[in-house]
């Protein structure tokens, strides 16, 4: 593993939450329940087998089992979808990009229904070069949930709140959520 440069480090080093241990503030979680503040940072990347599918109106997006669970201190999980399960053709570069202190250079998708002439920019990115430990998402891509029926096991996802990250919110997160009003500094 290489060092990583100090502007990388120093983006690293500002969180104070690591999932080491609960804030005051953390809802505790009832049985069959999951903190999201029991989540570490850096993120655990691990396969997730649970049936996730994507529907764009009467349109299937996706459909897998062998989906990737990124799960961070405060976040709900990101679910990432090996790109062989995608309907890929949908899909259309977006152009633009961002930057994870964790993960590496992202780029952004738009869902584009050239039949019926319909669009949704911005709806999903992908990690096609991951930075070390995120390995697992260079064929993946991940959507936001937000303009999408997404379900996890046949239970409907909620978005995570405040509409820049990607997060899924399932039945058994207990919060609050980075995104939330007055998450900013977490």
């Amino acid at each position: 593993m290489t060092t990583s440069p100090s502007w990388l480090q120093a983006a690293r080093d500002h969180w104070h939450w690591r999932g080491q241990a609960r804030p005051p503030f953390a809802q505790v979680p009832g049985p069959g329940q999951v903190s999201v503040w029991d989540f570490p940072r850096p993120p655990r990347v691990q396969a997730d087998a649970r049936e996730v599918v994507i529907r764009w109106g009467a349109t299937e997006v996706a459909r897998t089992r062998r989906a990737v669970l990124v799960r961070e201190t405060a976040h709900p999980p990101s679910f990432y979808l090996p790109w062989a399960d995608v309907n890929r053709h949908l899909l259309q570069a977006a152009g633009g990009g961002s930057f994870c202190e964790w993960k590496g250079p992202a780029s952004y998708w738009d869902l584009v229904d050239a039949d019926s002439q319909r669009s949704l920019p911005g709806v999903a990115w992908s990690y096609p070069q991951p930075l070390d430990g995120a390995q697992a998402l260079a064929d993946c891509v991940a959507f936001y949930p937000a303009h999408l029926h997404c379900t996890v096991d046949g239970h409907d996802v909620r978005p995570q709140p405040g509409g820049f990250y990607g997060g899924w919110i399932t039945p058994e997160l207990v919060g609050p959520f980075k995104g939330d009003a007055g998450s900013q500094g977490w």
